[in-house]
């Protein structure tokens, strides 16, 4: 008995095999054109990323230039600055003129020295929206759009030294 289940167990399997190799066979005659379109359609689409990103890689180019630096004069301008700093005297008509109030002055002051919005308002012990608002209303009326615009106008005016 258990001969006849076996023998019939591989009958059935290699007529499942047979069938399926005709499948298969059937298969590839029926969709050859197909297969060879998509393996086309493949290939070119990887040339195609590669030519593209071989065409659009930028180069890098190095420039080096030497640029003499000279200590001497930095350091007499600076003290330049400073002796200038000491000697500067504000003119209040002149700030009245340009409408900006004491404490704008001191936000432009800071702007002036380098702080941000946030070290003015600890310095000052006011919130960052006043400090913001402050320095918004001195950009109006020296009518310029950026920090470092407001504190050259500030200077090319004589307000700041």
């Amino acid at each position: 008995m258990k001969n006849k289940i076996l023998i019939y167990g591989i009958a059935l399997g290699l007529l499942t095999l047979l069938l399926k190799f005709l499948e298969y066979k059937v298969l590839i005659k029926d969709h050859v054109m197909d297969l060879y379109m998509g393996a086309i359609a493949v290939l070119f689409t990887i040339v195609g990323v590669w030519a593209g990103l071989k065409l659009t890689r930028k180069k890098e180019v190095v420039v080096i230039k030497e640029v003499p630096v000279i200590k001497e004069v930095s350091v007499v301008k600076e003290v330049a600055v400073a002796i200038d700093r000491e000697n500067f005297v504000l003119n209040d008509n002149l700030l009245q003129q340009t409408g900006i109030s004491k404490r704008e002055y001191e936000v432009l002051e800071l702007i002036a020295a380098g702080l941000s919005n946030q070290q003015i308002a600890n310095k000052l012990f006011v919130s960052l929206n006043t400090v913001k608002t402050h320095s918004s209303r001195v950009f109006e009326k020296l009518e310029v759009n950026r920090r470092t615009q407001a504190v050259e106008k500030a200077k090319s005016l004589g307000i700041l030294p």
